[in-house]
């Protein structure tokens, strides 16, 4: 509520959002990481898109922000004034919230209820553990202040708002140095009217306080769910819009004035308004860029079935694309914080080129979740690193070359790496330097391998029937051994992998979500309640598309429900299309995809049985100019640039070394290879074969069995 000054600045722009990028022809996709903020850069004059990486700036994302997109301007040679669209996603909110660097907050609730956070659900994550580690609580109890209210299930009202009792609620406050308010009343998402009075009467006294409602961030059912999104909004609301006050300074320099969106967790962008309003809505922003860059593989590729895996140096992200449809979810957690709000299905593990690998008490050999991070970083880079990782064990087998790291920019050190391995685990496992390196691989090829059978295997969904997109600086040195771990027989290598998350945001459409929790029953004397809703969140989901200059033309709205058998405790998600006036035969088609998805997911349905739709959802979508981009032109240099002697899991043997950039339609590349870019190396194993396919991927099949 207290992010009025982005209103006026952001409509002035979004008025123009049909012209400015058709004069400004270039287009830029941002994605700010913890050390390297990831650019993708496309001319619409030319149809061309090219990568650029420069060092992210913790301090202020934005100074690197800026630097990289000066740097781009310089090396692709264009004007900043020619850039009409920036698209932008970043960990800002989710840095905020791991490193806890939040505002003080306090949280308004219904009298009785200010232990929410701490009751939680009771989950134990370690069933046989004692001791069991505390919930994170946010807010603690001295600043969770109870409001006298009540408000029933069915949103009428119990007790009514004691206007009363404000002035002393001021005071305290005031007296525990608020810098931002959350409030999340009983049943507020049945009937907000208690919710939007208690912030006007505050914002009256205190305009200078950003508040946050549940009846705006969450309107949905549970309450320690919709507390806790509420509360994560509120805290995040100072810093975001700290954040959004630097970025807006900078914009105007030399000229440079792009429209700005910024991505969210669910894979749609937002304007500066609503990111401001709503900054929890950014907690996933920038992995979601690969998501949304997988989905356009699935299409371009013609295939429907994607398994994507982002492996950079601390992580490895797994998400789904199934029959052409990236997995949603709309809770996810971050730090064990419930977020009750859409977002691409990730799931993601400690595994990455920084993973640091160790010999237990019990001579077992481990990898990660440790990592060595980028400073000090592997052995390899020189930097003071000691411990051996999966980087330095690719380096010890000659799967990387240690003169074309990141393009030449880091050179590797060879013996410090040999060294360190030798000492660290060859040694205590009585192994050879290459049996320990391999060891490492091996061992961090099952723990990837793991996350994606666990991705697929609890929707009930076969390996065997999906490819592999292997993207992220370190995916394409474990994607091919780890596909054949999965049984997955296709691995696809896109274009310029490093930066494939900033690929995806120069994609992005602008997305809204909105929901209301109505519980109905699934049959038919149900249906006015379901046209009632439907229309008022269409309403609702038409104006705020308005408000972000999205023309009539140009928006697209979908409505989906969380559903569920009778006496159940928990919903699926079920997409009904664009439907507006649902009748009989709406109705039986989406009861008809609820119980189908029950069984995928769970291996049976039970048709005979009451359903309840729980919450009805619209996802509201305001269609940006999608760019056309060329198939790229090899260059014009030999495809093949040398010989390495590698270690393939056996034995070493001479391996040829391909260049990416130069590869052509007739080339045919049989593993055991390497493919070298400039920030990426592929490792294609024996068994395996690989060639181009549409808009300059790369594909590679197993070609025995």
């Amino acid at each position: 509520m207290a992010t009025k000054c982005y209103e006026l600045t952001f409509s002035q722009r979004t008025l123009t959002l049909s012209t400015e990028t058709s004069s400004r022809p270039i287009r830029i996709a941002v994605d700010i990481g913890g050390t390297f903020t990831d650019l993708q850069i496309l001319d619409a004059r030319v149809g061309i898109a090219q990568a650029w990486k420069t060092p992210t700036t913790p301090e202020d994302p934005s100074i690197g922000l800026l630097a990289g997109v000066k740097e781009a301007a310089e090396r692709f040679d264009f004007a900043l004034a020619d850039v009409g669209l920036l698209l932008h996603g970043t960990t800002i909110a989710t840095n905020a919230v791991l490193e806890r660097k939040l505002a003080r907050g306090v949280l308004l609730t219904t009298a009785g209820f200010e232990d929410v956070l701490e009751i939680n659900r009771h989950v134990r994550r370690d069933i046989y553990g004692l001791a069991q580690e505390p919930f994170p609580t946010l807010i603690p109890r001295d600043r969770r202040l109870g409001v006298t209210e009540r408000l029933r299930a069915d949103g009428s009202a119990e007790t009514p708002l004691d206007e009363a009792q404000l002035p002393a609620l001021l005071k305290q406050i005031e007296a525990l140095g608020a810098e931002t308010i959350a409030i999340s009343l009983l049943h507020a998402y049945a009937n907000p009217i208690h919710e939007k009075r208690l912030a006007a009467l505050i914002q009256q006294a205190r305009p200078d306080l950003p508040i946050s409602l549940s009846s705006d961030i969450s309107p949905e059912i549970r309450e320690y769910e919709r507390c806790s999104t509420t509360v994560l909004n509120a805290l995040l609301m100072p810093v975001v819009k700290a954040y959004l006050d630097r970025l807006e300074k900078r914009l105007g320099e030399d000229g440079f004035s792009p429209l700005v969106f910024l991505v969210q967790s669910n894979g749609g962008v937002c304007s500066l308004r609503v990111a401001a309003e709503q900054p929890a809505r950014l907690l996933l922003s920038g992995p979601s860029g690969g998501a949304l860059a997988a989905g356009r593989i699935s299409e371009m590729l013609s295939r429907p079935n994607l398994v994507a895996v982002d492996m950079g140096g601390t992580s490895y992200d797994v998400s789904v694309v199934q029959s052409g449809r990236v997995s949603v979810i709309t809770q996810g957690e971050i730090d064990r914080l419930p977020v009750r709000l859409p977002m691409v299905e990730m799931r993601t593990i400690g595994a990455g080129g920084g993973s640091i690998g160790s010999v237990d008490a019990a001579g077992r050999l481990t990898m990660g979740p440790r990592s060595a991070g980028a400073r000090p970083g592997p052995v390899a880079y020189g930097r003071g690193g000691t411990e051996p990782t999966v980087t330095d064990a690719n380096l010890a087998l000659g799967r990387l070359d240690p003169e074309f790291f990141l393009g030449g920019a880091i050179k590797l050190d060879m013996p410090a790496t040999r060294s360190a391995i030798e000492t660290r685990i060859a040694a205590p496992l009585n192994l050879s330097l290459e049996k320990a390196a391999a060891g490492m691989l091996t061992v961090t090829n099952a723990n990837l391998g793991a996350a994606v059978r666990l991705s697929l295997f609890e929707k009930g969904l076969d390996p065997r029937d999906f490819a592999l997109l292997s993207f992220g600086g370190a995916g394409g040195l474990h994607a091919t051994e780890v596909a054949e771990e999965m049984g997955i027989s296709e691995v696809i290598f896109p274009r310029e992998p490093g930066t494939l998350s900033a690929y995806g945001i120069l994609f992005s459409d602008l997305v809204q979500d909105l929901a209301r929790t109505r519980l109905t029953r699934a049959e038919p004397a149900g249906l006015p309640q379901m046209r009632e809703t439907i229309a008022e969140l269409r309403n609702a989901a038409d104006t705020r598309l308005a408000q972000d200059g999205i023309p009539p033309g140009e928006r697209d709205i979908n409505i989906a429900a969380d559903m569920r058998y009778h006496g159940q405790a928990f919903e699926l998600l079920v997409p009904w299309g664009a439907v507006q006036t649902p009748n009989e035969i709406d109705l039986a088609t989406l009861l008809q995809r609820f119980h189908a998805t029950h069984k995928q997911r769970f291996s049976y349905a039970n048709p005979d049985e009451a359903v309840e739709i729980v919450t009805f959802r619209a996802i509201a979508t305001g269609k940006l100019a999608k760019p056309v981009i060329r198939e790229p032109t090899p260059a014009s240099r030999p495809a093949q640039k040398a010989k390495r002697r590698a270690f393939d899991g056996a034995q070493w043997c001479e391996v040829t070394v391909w260049d990416r950039e130069a590869l052509g339609a007739d080339d045919v590349i049989t593993g055991p290879a390497i493919i070298e870019e400039a920030f990426a190396t592929h490792w294609i194993s024996r068994a395996w074969q690989a060639k181009l396919a549409a808009g300059g991927a790369l594909i590679a099949r197993r070609i025995t069995q």
